[in-house]
């Protein structure tokens, strides 16, 4: 199982956006959907269930609580031991995976199309009929405070897990998805059934599915294993976070590098100007090696190894962040080559060969992502959860097409002003 930081896979999800020709969905009479897509070139079935449930689900005294759900499921069910998990499809060449996010959990197998029966029917069990046995819990706590000194000792990832707290203070999405060791020892059994029943809702439920299995077989299968569990609708509303002030924190760390990160909130799911305001985010920082702060930072001043910009949006609001780790005497000189390109980018409109150049790349980097079928099948679950569709690469490209350099300095004004950003430096003890 992974906790899976999105933010560092800024092009398969920061927009929300599955990309399809053509995709088959059809709707289990409680209210679950099954999302498949039918290519003919593969022998491997992906399928995955991605319920609408994340850590922003959580209350103060159940941080971790959903990754702690994710991590338990493994644990046995009504009819499996873990043992019998871990080796159902491992024992046919399969892998068997999860993560949590802020506002997902997702289950998901990758097998050989002969065994998609088999793979279904294991991810339903795990997601719905999971027993959490009172001697794993315990053994499972350690396993999660292990993994979070692990992601301590990395400071590009603690960096960035911090730099949410700093944004969204005192709101979920703030919150570190792995929990506190204080919630993550407080949890037992009772506290993973009251969480699941207050968050579940099978019409916020996904089954995606990439293969060469025609649909039908593909609804049959999951009508299976998934048509006799009960229809619930869930009570839960999310709370939007409060008003956002910027601020300025620094910590001293044992590293040896100092790391920067800097941004604010940004537009959310529905907004109009999500995606203008990603091709943007990955003009600046994208992962082509000829983003502006790549040229500027790495290639023409060697300052950092690597520098990123990021944009996630979220239901209710988004997330933009910079991150970056330099020397420490580079540090402020680094800081001021960013504003440099922010203050390039609201004061100078993109000339007619620039936004071209940006609209190419962004449509090779999303058509790009198509070819990963798991990936896709990822991308399509999210995408009915979030918006209620999924975008075909046409619609999409067309709606690239249509921005205009004048709009994306409109946003670049509203959205690249250094003032109203926070800045988190970890510095060298």
């Amino acid at each position: 199982m992974k906790r899976n930081n999105m933010r560092k896979h800024v092009n398969a999800e920061a927009p929300s956006l599955a990309l399809t020709e053509e995709y088959k969905l059809h709707t289990l009479a409680n209210g679950i959907r099954i999302a498949h897509k039918q290519v003919p070139y593969t022998q491997i079935a992906h399928v995955g269930i991605m319920l609408d449930i994340g850590s922003r689900d959580e209350q103060p005294h159940q941080q971790g609580l959903a990754h702690f759900w994710e991590h338990m499921a493994f644990k046995g069910t009504e009819k499996r031991s873990s043992y019998h998990i871990i080796n159902r499809l491992e024992n046919v060449g399969g892998e068997l995976n999860a993560y949590t996010t802020k506002e997902k959990i997702c289950f998901h197998a990758s097998v050989l199309d002969d065994h998609f029966d088999k793979a279904l029917d294991l991810l339903a069990d795990i997601a719905f009929h999971s027993v959490f046995p009172d001697k794993q819990i315990e053994r499972e706590r350690n396993v999660i405070i292990e993994e979070m000194s692990m992601y301590n000792d990395s400071p590009e990832d603690a960096i960035q897990d911090d730099f949410d707290q700093l944004v969204f203070a005192n709101h979920a999405l703030g919150n570190n998805i792995l929990g506190t060791p204080d919630t993550v020892n407080s949890f037992g059994r009772e506290e993973l059934f009251q969480f699941i029943n207050e968050n579940l809702d099978t019409e916020q439920i996904v089954v995606s599915s990439v293969s060469r299995l025609p649909f039908a077989k593909v609804v049959r299968v999951a009508e299976k294993y998934l048509g006799n569990i009960p229809h619930k609708k869930t009570t839960r509303i999310r709370q939007a976070p409060g008003l956002y002030t910027p601020i300025i924190q620094e910590k001293e760390r044992s590293i040896t590098q100092a790391q920067c990160a800097m941004g604010q909130p940004a537009y959310a799911l529905g907004d109009d100007k999500r995606l203008p305001f990603f091709m943007l985010v990955n003009l600046l920082g994208g992962p082509g090696m000829n983003s502006r702060f790549n040229l500027s930072l790495r290639e023409k001043y060697g300052f950092v190894y690597s520098i990123e910009a990021n944009y996630t949006p979220y239901l209710d609001t988004g997330f933009l962040g910079i991150f970056f780790g330099t020397e420490q005497k580079q540090l402020a000189r680094s800081i001021s080559l960013i504003n440099k390109e922010l203050k390039r980018i609201r004061e100078i409109p993109l000339t007619t060969s620039q936004l071209h150049q940006t609209k190419v790349q962004l449509m090779g980097q999303l058509a790009m992502s198509e070819e990963s079928n798991m990936s896709f099948m990822l991308m399509m679950a999210k995408s009915l959860l979030d918006t209620g569709r999924v975008d075909s690469l046409p619609e999409i490209f067309t709606e690239i097409q249509e921005i205009t350099s004048e709009q994306l300095q409109s946003i670049a004004q509203e959205m690249f002003n250094p003032e109203n950003f926070s800045y988190l430096t970890f510095i060298p003890e």
